[in-house]
Order: C-alpha cells, then structure tokens, then sequence
C-alpha cells in the first residue's frame, strides 16, 4: 500500500488528503495533520476516491474531431495561433484559465501570454467570484493580501457570515467554527443572507436583508461606529469615508435593507460591544454590479473599529475554489502582472527583466464577461480555455456558446471529454486530473499546500504547465520555457516574488524558491509570506508608496436588476451541498447526487400561492435571455419576491437546467465581476402529461420532444424524464427491436415496464402524472442480480417494495440515509437529539453537512406533537 499527502481539489478551504492506493483501489481520508482541517473532509472530499475512473476521461489530442498524436496537435496549435498573430497582432489571442489548474500552471499560461505573446489577455473563471474581493483588499491596503486566518474565526467573540453559505459551500470551515462555538458558548454568530440557509443553524441573528443592499448595512455601521465615538480616523481618505456614511442612519439602513429597524440596531450594538470581530465574505457580497465597494464597506468597519491586524478580527474572504488565490499569486488575472505586481512602469521593467522579455503586455487585458464579448464582435479570433466550462459559468451563457461557435480558433485543455465548451473546440488537450498533477494550490488563508501525484498518467494525459511549454516552443519562445518538473516552475515563481522585492511588495515566498526538488516534494503547508528573512506579514502598513491603509469612501447602491411585471421576482443563484461548479466531476458520482439530484427553484410560500405552483411539481423559470425548468421547492427559508435555484446543472445533465442562460451579463465597473445574484425572472407552472424514471444498460434515443435530467447510477444510465406527448410507443419500439421480452404494468396514470434480456434486467421505466415514488436501491439490485420470486418481481414492477418503507429524500449522502428513515426514527425510536440519530442512523457522524437538515427534522416533529 502507498499513502500520498495531498490536497483537495473543491473549495478554498484547502483540505489535506491522505490518498491510499491498495491493489489498484483507491481510498481516502482527511488529514489529521493539515491545519486547515485536521482530518475533516465534507462528502464531496471523502468521495474523490469515486471520482478517478477514466470514463468519460479525454485521453489523446484531438484535431478538428479527429485523434492526432501530440507533435501533431502542438504543431498546428503553434501554426494556427501564429498565423492569427501575425495577421491580427497579440491582442487576437486570449486565455481562460481555470482555479482547478495548479500555480504552475497558472504561472506558465500567464507568463506565455503576457511576457511572450504580448498581450494581457489572460483570465480567469476567479474573475467570476473572487475578483471584486481582490480589488477591495488591493483599494485598501495597496496588494492583494487576506489578512484573516481560520484560527481567527474560532478565536473571535463575533463571527459574521455575509452572502455566504458556508455550511454548504465551504463545510469544513463551518464545521470548525460550529465546534468553537460549542467550546465557547459566548461567541456570537451573525449571518446576513436573504435566505435562511444551513448556515443560520449556529446563528444568533440572522438578517433576511433584501437582494443586493448589503453594502447599506455596512456603510450603516461605519456611521453607527462614529457616531458611538468608536471610530479610528487615522487611515488615508477616512474623512472622505465617514462623510459618505453620515446620512446612513440605522431608520435609513432599515428602509435600504428592508430589514426591522430594531434588527439593524441590535446588529450595530453586537459589533461596537464585540471586542473581536470577524467578517467571512464570499460570492453573495462579490457577485454584485457594486461587489468592490461592498467588499471595501466591510473593510472599512474593520479599519475603522480597530478589529483588524489581530487575533480574531478583520476581513475575510472566503475563495470558492482550489486555487484562486494561487491563480491571482501568479498573475492569472487580466488586470495584474505576475507575484503580485500591477501595470506600473516599475512594475512593468522588473518582470520583462526577470523573465527577459521585449513583448511584455504594458496594459491589463480582457477580463472574462468582455473578453466573450470581444470574441462575439470578432475581435478575438483565438481563445485557449484551460480546465473551466465557460459555456455554463458565463452569464448569458447562450451568447457565450455562439461567441464561441464563431469563434476561428478554441483549443480547450480539459480532462473531460465531453463538456459544453469543449464541443466548440477545434484544438483538445487532454489534461491531467487529480490525483495525476504534481504541484502547489493556495487557500482562503493564503497557505499554500502540495498537490502530489499518485496515480499514473492516464492514456497521453500530459500536465498543463507542459502543454503550455510546449506550444510556447511552437511559437519560438522554447528557451523561456525549458521546465522538466513543476519543481522549477515553482521555483521560477516563487524567485520572481522575491525579485527586487526588498519588503515593498506583500507577497514574497523567495524563502522557498532555492528548495531541492526533494525538498519540494516534501513541502509542508506554509503560509506567504515566506521570504529568506524570514518575516511575517506587517499588518499595520498598506503597500503603495505612501504605505498607509486607506478607507475607501463607499455610496451604497443596489442591484442592477430591476423587477418589472413581465419579469417581478428576483433570482439569486448558487451552490449546492454535494454538487462541484458544473458537475464535470461531481456529477459522475452516484451519492454526490442522493441529496439533489435535479435543478431545484425554492420559492417563498406566498409567492407559490400566487404563482399557482405545487411542491415538487415543476416549473419553468425565465428571463429575456433565457428559460429553464425546475422542481419547486416550497420553503419557509425564501425571502418573499426573491427565488433560488443552483448553478450547477448543464447541457449534459439537464435539457434546460442553466442558469446562467438567464443571467445578464452585468458586471461591476471596478472589479468586472458579473451580478449573477440577482435577475430579475418570471415564474410558472408546468404540468406534463407525465413524468417518468429511466434506466438502461445502455443509452437509449428517445423522442426530441421530451424533458430529461441525467442522473449518475454505477453502470446504468438513468434519467429522469417528462413530456406532454406520451412516450410509450417508443419505449416499446425500443426494446422489440433488441428482441427483449416485455413486462408492464398500466393502472390510470401510471404505467410501468421492465424489459429482460434471458433473465438479465435491461431496461426500466416507472411513470405517472406526478414523479413516482421509487426505491432506487431495490432497482439497482435488480440489475445487478435479476429477482427470482414472483414477489421480488412484483416489487420491482411496482417500482418499490410495498412491504419496506420507502427512504425518501436523501439527507444523509454519506451513509444514503432518507427523511422518511430519519421521521421514522423520531417519532417511533425514541430519537429526540442529532446525537441520538448519528447513534442510530451514523445520520451527521461523518462530514456533519447533513446536521441542520437533521435539526430542522427534529424541529418539525416537536412542532407536530405540540400541536397535536
């Protein structure tokens, strides 16, 4: 057996991993000595080991759809960018980058385009979460430095989560902070969400503000803060800050926030009386027209306050990815240069020094939402996406397809081999996947940390700061790109952050630039910076030239989407608990879908009244851009105009599940992050003829006409079917022409068919008005050893085993436990506690996701024995 230290690949929490190979079998566990979760892994962490297979893997070059070797497709990759630039010039080209690449990666694809094709325009899918946050801190303390650390949410007395799910989104994290509340019972939790999401289980307080008018509330509290003779005016511009906030009263802030004027005050009271305060932003504050100023609100209550540059206080924004800070370390942004450095003259000279370059890009480039748009206007003949699916993440993700559908040259690095951008692509590089790729990701808290290989290269899988090297020689600049081991990209990197540096500069890890590889290998998390001094990071100074800290004066403003009587409710989209970005990898994994398993829409129950929509019924969701179709939800937890649904479900999971075919693309003037938290949509019911559950042996092709979601099972196919037209003939159709026998099973609305192939199961479909009800362990027995008994075959036409009781939705995915066991357990089982249903159950016992869930179970039983 061999263990492998490692990193996860999801979110910026930037979880250690001990990945075992035994036999071929891979398994893995959390880390008990990686600081960011001494062990901890969320469900999605603990099934990576289910997400390695190679189907579906793309694993050789491919040229205009056909399969090239890989002198071939890096040759015409060089010919054809060449021949683009010579006739266009440098800024033709564009690359997209991704936070799943590894920093050197990323290093090499931003010094390929900006030092040697001469051009700034290379972006990054970080541009869609976390840039409004980079500018921000870079407003503020002159770099792009997060100040905060994990141990400074369990240290607080005041933890803020704003438009931020972390229980979902960033689990681990929540779950240290849920245990340091319990160690502490005197620490005050606040979140400020229009939803009443999993995260509110540990709240205090919880303020359902309306869409968009978070940057009120903090501007709000600045003023509060003076006016309680609270406030230190030393910063540059604090004058100017606290003149902006003077007529933002708590009345006001109230009326803005559309919040209890009491809630607002009770808010400000906890902040000035907390003698440690920590705020944890993320993409409900970024992902505004007016992110970048509600980042710098916050900033400037923390500066402000003096709850800043100490244990347990200060700003803290949350990555969503793997390595988006890594990406923004090394310049993978349009609007930096690499280590951290900006488009000023001084700047601009020491890198064309180091990298010794005369084409060095002098201006930022295309950031993501313009740089399609300049593909679409035909600007940009040539685009390299590099591990992202832009044709889902994108807002308006339909002009995204048609940019790129236009678009003369895509080539697409990708370990997929199927994904919405991919089909557009002329030029495919297989890429490594994880589990493959050897290198460094940094997280949330700046700490960088080693990905390690440890599993072989699939097929002519090569990694990306390869690829990248080797297209560089196809285009002559070979000897600036001469790396054999990501060892000395690393080194390269991290040199050019020490380059000149002299302590001006904020992010400096030149301690580690002359590691042995061996050493290299051996790297332990570390935090930047890491300089060969050996000091920490200065808190107390900003970094520009007049080194002070500025607060930036902030007017709050609210969302750019306006409700209107075609369109007059307000969408916000994001994350679910078990599902990664747009499924390329999650969406494979049987358990990963228990929990959601389709495009959902929550919605207030006022507004499903008047809307005419049913719980569990489905809907279809619009705006000028676009539609898609979604299961309702009906909660108590929406705020009353808004709605909810996930952004993760694309082409190959759902007919029309994506969200961002509705989202405008509205970006932020300062940060160019998109709005995708609010548009302004219509809903309305839409009830099918039927609605059916499908699964095969192999892909069945069904009628155009039809509704589908694909759903992971192991070995079969299974969908999830609708339509308005009935689909029984082509079923039937289907399995006569394979020569296998039928069964079915037609009483009113339902109808059921099996059809058997000497004794193996090959096909089933269950349907009737409304979705069935099926029991999909019983069925997947059933194709994996055939029922024997008459009985067991009723039961498996049937759908379910009437003699067992049905599970239900899944809340539990790590141990597959349903609502109806958990009810079950409650009312009949004496479980009145979480403890007591992890006893029984193992329910919350492992990640702990599933435990509000579970909470909110035991809330509704105590509800319906009061009432009864």
């Amino acid at each position: 057996m061999t263990e492998t230290q490692t990193t996860c690949p999801y979110c910026g929490v930037g979880c250690g991993v001990l990945a075992r190979v035994e036999d071929g079998i891979v398994s893995v566990q959390g880390d008990e000595h990686h600081p960011a979760n001494f062990g901890r892994l969320c469900v999605k962490g603990a099934s990576l080991a289910e997400t390695i297979g190679l189907e579906g893997r793309l694993l050789s070059p491919q040229l205009d759809g056909e399969r090239v070797s890989w002198p071939q497709a890096l040759a015409a990759a060089g010919e054809r960018l060449r021949a683009i630039i010579d006739r266009y010039g440098p800024q033709a080209v564009a690359f997209y980058a991704s936070g799943q690449l590894l920093t050197e990666d990323y290093y090499a694809a931003n010094k390929l385009m900006k030092g040697f094709i001469g051009a700034g325009n290379i972006d990054t899918n970080s541009r869609l979460c976390m840039s409004s946050a980079v500018t921000g801190y870079k407003r503020a303390f002159g770099a792009d430095v997060v100040p905060c650390s994990y141990e400074d949410v369990e240290r607080s007395d005041l933890v803020i989560l704003v438009g931020s799910n972390a229980a979902w989104a960033h689990p681990v994290l929540y779950q240290r902070l849920v245990q340091a509340k319990q160690n502490r019972p005197q620490m005050k939790v606040v979140v400020i969400d229009p939803r009443r999401t999993a995260t509110c289980d540990i709240a205090d307080h919880h303020l359902a503000i309306a869409p968009g008018t978070d940057g009120g509330l903090f501007v709000g509290l600045l003023q509060a803060l003076a006016q309680a003779g609270a406030v230190n005016d030393r910063f540059a511009d604090a004058s100017a800050a606290l003149a902006a906030a003077e007529s933002w009263t708590a009345e006001k802030v109230a009326a803005f926030c559309g919040l209890p004027q009491e809630e607002v005050q009770a808010f400000y009271q906890a902040f000035i009386a907390a003698p440690r305060a920590i705020t944890l932003y993320t993409m409900g504050i970024n992902q505004s027209s007016s992110g970048s100023d509600k980042c710098n609100a916050i900033i400037n209550v923390h500066l402000a306050s003096g709850k800043f540059a100490r244990e347990g206080c200060g700003p803290f924004s949350l990555t969503g990815q793997p390595n988006a800070m890594g990406g923004r370390e090394v310049g993978g942004l349009a609007t930096m240069l690499a280590a951290h450095m900006n488009f000023e003259p001084a700047d601009l000279a020491r890198v064309a020094r180091f990298w010794g370059t005369e084409r060095l890009a002098q201006t930022p480039g295309l950031m993501a939402v313009e740089l399609f748009t300049a593909i679409a206007r035909g600007e940009v003949k040539a685009v390299w996406i590099m591990g992202t699916n832009p044709a889902v993440s994108l807002p308006d993700s339909h002009a995204v397809s048609q940019a790129l559908a236009a678009c003369p040259l895509v080539i697409v690095s990708e370990v997929a081999a199927d994904t919405d951008t991919a089909r557009y692509a002329d030029i495919r590089f297989p890429a490594l996947a994880w589990g493959e790729k050897n290198g460094t990701v940094t997280n949330s808290e700046r700490r960088i940390s080693r990905q390690r290989a440890f599993l072989p290269a699939p097929g002519e899988a090569r990694a990306d700061w390869w690829i990248i090297a080797q297209v560089a020689g196809q285009l002559g600049f070979a000897e600036a790109f001469g790396w054999q081991h990501p060892h000395e990209v690393f080194s390269e990197h991290a040199a050019l952050s020490g380059f000149e540096n002299d302590g001006e500069r904020a992010f400096d890890i030149s301690g580690l630039a002359k590691l042995t590889r061996t050493q290299w290998d051996r790297l332990a998390p570390v935090r930047w910076p890491v300089t060969q001094g050996g000091n920490g990071l200065d808190l107390s100074r900003g970094w520009r030239a007049d080194g002070q800290l500025r607060m930036v004066p902030v007017t709050p403003s609210g969302m750019q989407a306006h409700r209107l009587p075609l369109y007059p409710l307000i969408l916000n989209s994001g994350r679910v608990r078990d599902q990664w970005h747009t499924m390329t990898r999650t969406g494979s994994v049987p358990r990963l879908m228990q929990h959601i398993a389709q495009p959902i829409v929550e919605v207030a129950p006022q507004d499903a009244t008047h809307f005419a929509l049913q719980n569990g019924g489905l809907a279809r969701v619009s705006s000028p851009r676009g539609v898609m179709v979604a299961r309702v939800v009906i909660s108590e937890t929406q705020r009353p105009g808004s709605l909810f649904t996930p952004m993760h479900w694309n082409d190959g999971f759902a007919r029309q599940g994506k969200v961002n075919s509705l989202v405008a693309p509205v970006v932020d003037p300062h940060s160019g992050q998109p709005e995708s938290k609010q548009t302004a949509v219509r809903i309305a019911p839409w009830r099918p003829q039927w609605q059916g559950e499908l699964f095969s042996r192999a892909p069945v092709t069904l009628p155009r006409h039809l509704h589908w979601w694909r759903k992971a099972a192991p070995g079969l196919h299974h969908l999830t079917l609708c339509g308005d037209r009935a689909i029984q003939a082509e079923l039937l159709a289907v399995c006569q022409q394979q020569g296998w026998q039928i069964q079915v099973a037609s009483l009113g609305e339902t109808w059921h068919l099996l059809a058997w192939q000497q004794g193996r199961l090959m096909l089933g479909f269950w349907s009737s008005r409304t979705l069935p009800e099926i029991d999909v362990a019983l069925i997947l027995r059933a194709f994996a050893e055939a029922p024997q008994t008459l009985v067991e075959r009723h039961a498996l036409l049937a759908g379910r085993d009437l003699a067992r009781p049905a599970t239900g939705k899944i809340v539990c995915s790590c141990f597959s436990v349903g609502e109806k066991i958990i009810t079950e357990a409650i009312e009949t089982q004496g479980c009145s506690t979480v403890a007591g249903l992890g006893e029984r159950l193992k329910c919350g016992t492992n990640c702990g996701s599933c435990i509000p869930e579970l909470k909110a179970l035991l809330a509704c039983a105590a509800h319906k024995t009061v009432i009864l």
